[in-house]
């Protein structure tokens, strides 16, 4: 099965070996036929606390690393 990678922004890097990168959709309104934009939060996996804030980077789908986080930090 393959994972599903986002790309988003960090927005805090403050707990040790985990970032929260904020991922932004943008849709059309099935009736209003609109550009709509919504965002997420997801909690990633950054086992060397390499990325701050502000940092734009891509996630990728893992297995549970604990209770909140299902996302890992993918390094190019």
């Amino acid at each position: 099965m393959p994972k599903r990678i986002l790309r988003g922004t960090v927005t805090s890097d403050r707990n040790d070996r985990t970032v929260t990168v904020l991922v932004e959709r943008t849709f059309k309104h099935p009736l209003l036929q609109k550009t709509v934009r919504r965002s997420k939060k997801f909690a990633a996996h950054d086992a060397d606390n390499r990325f701050k804030a502000g940092d734009k980077v891509r996630i990728r789908e893992c297995a549970p690393v604990s209770k909140s986080k299902r996302w890992e930090v993918i390094v190019d």
